[in-house]
């Protein structure tokens, strides 16, 4: 017990790269199995040198804006007592790290996505196996990374600006530190913006272009080799849900924990860890739940072909839950004293363990509701279904309908959620919860990255023309899939609102304000700008879909009208030229949504002080979070209601298939919902934790105080304080000991 009380700092970093390790092993093990004959892998070569263009086309752009935003920052870090130069430093391997994370999933997906097809032409159960194999590889290398990351700078930053100077726990110094780590965090959200809605945009322009021109006007299937998109659509499957979903949970799973550790510097606490068992709680829950993330992945498996893949996703996802619930029980006991204290709120080692539960119900929950409103067998789908028999324009209203309809529930879980966990341990509750939430973020995303992998696979079956059967196994896998997709966009919606409302109490703090009050017209000013700032984010992103997908449309349709004997296979598409259309809208398209969510805090910010940024801050959350579940729910209503038809949809006593009227009107529907699910929907949870993090750097620098608060922060005297306190000033020089 001695050894785990003095290396337990280093031991954090260690749990993340155990989970690199394995996914190392994982990797391998997927790259072992059978790529298939010669056409299934040539296919798979078109679509990851499709995927490697347009990340290289990403990078190039996105590296100018990180040197320039590192230059900014190292100057505008000493400009402040509660920052340093180091923050860009920081900054910059936050960048590289989140991209990082998101090569790691695409590179084992355009892998995995060829084995998964040749897998299904033995069996169900090996498809499946092959498939959540390549998606665990991404889910622990993106924890695995954010782990070790968060936990190896935090030791490098508290030897420097604490252990070095001697500095105060719950002072001056390590504010510093944290402020420094946050630079980490912003530039993972920053990446992982860019490359949510350029992904999205890239993979949607593709998209809507092959259903149209494809499906609709030349009546051929989805992922036809004849489709001169085809090749692009599967690229987008790879560079929007898999990269850009991983720098994605990156950046959300850093923002958890860094919201947690801000707080925790708040509190005084008498452990035997030197005061910092609060800051290093949140770490440590992430690197448990990392571990029995394994473990449920493990668990992960069917029989035979007529198993419920759904099901072995969800003894999965649970037994990972359970088991960090039952282990953060222990953990808490262990790290944390009897008593705390943060900002007034005196709460107990046990309300931290039950805002935890908290946490991990909401997530639980959200996830629940989001697939029964998402999933083919539940009433909002088969509503949806219905109405297509009446046309275009009911299926579109139907969708819409599920969609507003499914925030209602969501949004009371949210809203209890906060309730509670601030009942039991404050602010710090909150931010813990969602800390509790994010906890086995590596076996969401696993279950999330399988599906663009099962939907690449059924894509490959389809352009090799082979057996029915096997695109029957793939498509068994791809309908779970979506499913699983829209679950994971709740799931990190609803997190991000926690983390959101977590990172707005720690921009209190350091701004130096009390309170928003919504009663000065500035303050209500800022809060209308900021619910608005979600619709104006969601107009540029659809549009920028538009756009690029009338371009795709033209070019599948100069290519069937110019080159002659696509139609009868005697001639391929130019397959490349649709790629490269999609890679120079999806870039050009990205800048503007990006440059909102980066720009406008600090305008507000220095232009009108803390307290407007704060009303700001306020309403971009909630316009964000009921966007964001609204519009992602509703395109998985319709992507769902439109595969109804692949196997028969029962309307009226009539079962209809895949190019009659209802199928059509279901196609349509299917192509609004495209750019809400996997567009403008998703990038809503990076928008409003992204924006957050801004005004968290900022507020040293519009702090009302500014430069005048010193180290020792006054606190409130309640007993519990004073004892830790007079223990602080007896042992001032008494530290985690490194």
């Amino acid at each position: 017990m001695d050894f785990l009380h003095s290396n337990l700092i280093y031991i954090i970093p260690m749990l993340g790269l155990i989970g690199i390790l394995v996914m190392i092993g994982k990797s391998r093990w997927v790259s072992r199995q059978d790529a298939g004959d010669s056409t299934m892998q040539e296919l798979a070569g078109h679509i990851a040198n499709g995927a490697m263009a347009f990340l290289k086309a990403e990078w190039k752009i996105l590296s100018y804006f990180v040197v320039i935003a590192g230059i900014l920052l190292a100057w505008s870090g000493t400009l402040s007592p509660y920052s340093s130069w180091v923050i860009a430093v920081s900054f910059v391997i936050g960048a590289v790290t989140s991209a990082f994370a998101g090569y790691i999933g695409m590179n084992i997906a355009t892998k995995a996505n060829v084995r998964t097809t040749q897998a299904a032409r033995t069996s169900l159960a090996k498809a499946l196996k092959v498939s959540f194999t390549g998606g665990t590889v991404m889910g622990l290398g993106v924890a695995g990374l954010a782990v070790l990351g968060l936990g190896s700078l935090f030791i490098v930053f508290y030897t420097i600006y604490v252990i070095n100077t001697n500095g105060d726990i719950n002072g001056l110094e390590m504010e510093r530190a944290l402020e420094v780590l946050a630079g980490f965090s912003l530039g993972a959200e920053s990446i992982a913006l860019f490359a949510r809605v350029g992904g999205g945009i890239y993979t949607k322009a593709a998209d809507v272009g092959a259903d149209l021109v494809g499906k609709v006007e030349a009546g051929i299937p989805e992922d036809d080799v004849r489709n001169p998109a085809t090749i692009a659509d599967n690229v987008g499957d790879n560079v929007g849900d898999v990269a850009g979903m991983g720098a994605d949970l990156f950046g959300s799973y850093v923002a958890t924990i860094l919201a947690t550790m801000v707080l925790g510097r708040e509190i005084v606490s008498d452990d035997n860890f030197g005061g910092i068992a609060p800051i290093l709680l949140p770490m440590l829950i992430a690197g448990l739940g990392l571990l029995f993330s394994i473990v449920g992945a493990s668990l992960v498996k069917i029989s035979n072909e007529n198993g419920n893949v759904q099901k072995a996703l969800n003894v999965g996802n649970w037994s990972s839950i359970v088991l960090t619930a039952i282990a953060s029980f222990f953990a808490v006991n262990w790290l944390l004293p009897d008593t705390m204290v943060i900002r007034g709120f005196e709460f107990t080692k046990t309300d931290t363990y039950l805002a935890i539960v908290v946490g991990l119900i909401v997530g639980a929950l959200m996830s629940i509701i989001t697939e029964y409103y998402t999933a083919m067998s539940k009433r909002p789908v088969r509503s949806i279904v219905q109405q297509s028999s009446t046309g275009h324009a009911t299926n579109i209203i139907a969708g819409l309908a599920v969609g507003m309809e499914s925030t209602v529930l969501p949004i009371l879980v949210l809203a209890s959620g906060i309730y509670g966990s601030y009942h039991f341990a404050g602010l710090y509750g909150v931010a813990i919860a969602a800390a509790g939430m994010m906890a086995t973020t590596a076996m969401q995303l696993a279950i999330d990255a399988f599906g663009p992998i099962a939907d690449n696979a059924g894509g490959i079956a389809e352009m090799s023309q082979l057996p029915e059967e096997v695109r029957g196994r793939t498509d068994n896998l791809d309908a779970v899939g979506n499913t699983t997709a829209a679950t994971g966009k709740g799931f990190a919606i609803a997190s991000a609102a926690l983390t959101s409302l977590a990172l707005f109490a720690a921009f209190v703090g350091i701004a130096g304000i009390d309170q928003i009050d919504i009663y000065k017209a500035d303050v209500l000013a800022g809060l209308f700008v900021g619910g608005m700032i979600p619709f104006i984010f969601s107009a540029l992103c659809i549009s920028a879909v538009g756009r690029a997908a009338m371009d795709m449309v033209q070019e599948v349709r100069r290519q069937f009208r110019e080159i002659p004997g696509i139609m009868e296979y005697k001639a391929k598409p130019e397959y490349n030229r649709c790629v490269e259309i999609s890679t120079k809208a999806s870039i050009r398209e990205m800048m503007l949504p990006g440059a909102i969510a980066l720009i406008v805090p600090i305008v507000v910010g220095f232009s009108f002080g803390p307290e407007v940024l704060g009303g700001l801050l306020a309403g971009v959350t909630v316009s964000g979070v009921l966007m964001g579940m609204f519009q992602s729910n509703a395109g998985g209503a319709w992507d769902n209601a439109k595969k109804s038809f692949e196997k028969g949809a029962h309307i009226n006593g009539e079962i209809y298939y895949k190019k009659s009227e209802p199928h059509k009107a279901s196609v349509t529907g299917d192509t609004v919902g495209d750019p809400f699910k996997d567009t403008s929907g998703p990038s809503m949870n990076i928008l409003i934790k992204l924006m957050s993090i801004v005004s968290l750097i900022i507020a040293p620098h519009i702090n009302v105080n500014k430069h005048t608060i010193s180290s020792k922060q006054a606190k409130p005297k309640t007993e519990a304080f004073q004892t830790a306190t007079s223990r602080q000033n007896v042992t001032n020089t008494q530290k985690y000991d490194l």
